[in-house]
């Protein structure tokens, strides 16, 4: 099971695009208070559509309730601050659940976790001039690179709206 990890997020748009994410790839959704935001807000309603009632959503008072009750031998950081691509581990190896920890918007993860998580820290790459991606997308593209490397277990090739062969039935 992947587990994404918000550490404080700030920007309900952002976790709104996230529950969508986690929804579709039935990944759980972890929120660590302070939240920037409450839950309901109509920017979370409408970048979640309504996805939130299928995700699994677990809020958590802070770092250290969060690490009580979902001990693991790794969490994976998406930071800054990492020396490797999320491409350069081997997810395939992981035992049990697999936790992705991003942070919040304005400072990231605090940097005294990440201080002692140095060798399960990553970092996007991109040029040298760019600080960051916007937070949504770093979880899109860590949720799918586990996805890859696990073959996409439990996902959907097809499409299921309109069927997977719907293309062929455009004329020219």
């Amino acid at each position: 099971m992947i587990h994404v990890v918000l550490f404080e997020p700030e920007i309900p748009g952002n976790t709104g695009n996230i529950i969508r994410t986690c929804m579709a790839t039935n990944s759980i959704l972890h929120l660590i208070e302070p939240l920037g935001f409450s839950m309901d807000e109509k920017h979370l309603k409408r970048a979640g559509m309504d996805y939130a009632k299928d995700c699994d959503i677990r809020i958590h008072k802070n770092w250290e309730d969060f690490v009580e009750k979902n001990p693991a031998e790794h969490y994976f950081y998406m930071t800054r601050y990492g020396k490797k691509a999320p491409s350069d581990f081997d997810f395939t190896k992981e035992e049990g659940d697999i936790y992705l920890i991003l942070g919040k918007e304005s400072t990231g993860i605090d940097r005294r976790i990440l201080k002692h998580h140095q060798e399960t820290c990553m970092r996007l790459p991109m040029v040298a001039s760019a600080r960051s991606l916007n937070l949504s997308n770093c979880a899109a593209i860590i949720v799918y690179e586990v996805l890859r490397q696990l073959d996409y277990p439990g996902l959907s090739n097809t499409e299921v709206l309109k069927g997977k062969d719907f293309l062929d039935t455009i004329e020219d």
